[in-house]
């Protein structure tokens, strides 16, 4: 088995070593460890795909890993798996500022596609604190939504396009050039979100979107849950909405004390919002805040730095609780008439 993944990706990208198959066999928080058999890093799908093949022959599990950001454990090998990497998967096309898009290789991090975005005048759809490191070939296989959902929704709603290696080794590309498009199945809504479970996504067309000129953020705090939710269905429906975290107040004072960062806000909990819009939404923002029951005054960031650190806050959080032991995370998401 290994002569044969040898002889497809080359012996340099063939890792049977297991003390670096143990650092690739456990999640980010520490919490959850697996064991791998190997660990492959093809080139391109054509690679991917004999890879594939040759697992299915020899009845071994395939286990995908893209920047190895997962906080549940979504890239741990369980049954001496072989660990297919997406890290040579980076090749990127310019943006199509015409369409408004991007094809992207699996193992380009969101870091890239926003910096490519952003000198063309646009805008990746979906940030996370974990950019620099999230691959989009793994965002996409989970639908990660981030930091920006509540504006342009989760990687469902980015994938316009992609390039996916199926089970037995064959690779299926699906490009359209129309928004409307109502020719046949839906095949990027199959894949994206299954988890490896239905092939391995090599490539992905992203759709881009106008970048804003202006925005404002601003984090306030509430006594209670109830009066927490209430504010923030409230400033969904703001037009300029760009996004709106729920944060625990406990969290936030943990960060606050480890960044040795004033706490933003008074409350048990806390919401971080933003504007974002082509005219300055600073006014709109205080609108709003000025009816909402606050435990006190807001932390305002008007200009970049100051929005900076408000993020930056926000973005601190898994690692600063981290600092305390193996956290047990819950990524999950909550309707708000919850």
């Amino acid at each position: 088995m290994a002569e044969r993944l040898a002889a497809i990706v080359g012996r340099a990208h063939l890792i049977t070593d297991q003390g670096v198959l143990a650092t690739r066999s456990v999640d980010w928080t520490g919490r959850y460890r697996g064991r791998a058999g190997a660990l492959v890093r093809p080139a391109d799908a054509g690679q991917v795909g004999a890879v594939l093949r040759a697992c299915r022959d020899a009845g071994t599990p395939v286990t995908a890993q893209g920047g190895c950001t997962s906080l549940v454990a979504g890239t741990v090998p369980e049954h001496h798996d072989v660990l297919l990497s997406t890290e040579r998967l980076t090749a990127m096309d310019a943006v199509d500022t015409t369409q408004r898009s991007i094809w992207a290789g699996a193992g380009v991090t969101a870091a890239r596609v926003q910096e490519a975005a952003a000198n063309a005048g646009l805008l990746f759809g979906v940030d996370l604190a974990s950019r620099d490191s999230a691959t989009v070939g793994g965002m996409a296989s989970t639908n990660a939504g981030g930091l920006r959902t509540v504006r342009y929704g989760s990687m469902a709603e980015q994938v316009i396009g992609l390039e996916v290696v199926l089970p037995d080794g064959s690779v299926l590309r699906r490009h359209s050039g129309v928004r409307s498009d109502n020719t046949g199945y839906d095949l990027p809504a199959l894949f994206v979100g299954a988890e490896g479970t239905l092939g391995v996504i090599t490539a992905v067309e992203l759709r881009l979107h106008p970048m804003p000129a202006h925005r404002v953020t601003a984090v306030c705090g509430f006594d209670d849950l109830e009066a927490c939710v209430s504010a923030g269905r409230r400033l969904r429906d703001i037009e300029t909405i760009a996004a709106l975290e729920l944060i625990d107040g406990r969290a936030a004072a943990l960060a606050a004390e480890q960044l040795g960062l004033p706490a933003p806000a008074p409350g048990t909990w806390m919401l971080l919002a933003e504007l974002a819009g082509n005219s300055d939404p600073t006014d709109v923002l205080a609108g709003a805040l000025d009816s909402l029951p606050m435990r006190g005054p807001p932390a305002v960031g008007l200009d970049t730095a100051a929005r900076a650190r408000l993020w930056h806050l926000r973005e601190s959080m898994a690692e600063v609780v981290g600092l305390f032991g193996p956290p047990l995370k819950f990524d999950v998401s909550l309707p708000l008439s919850a």
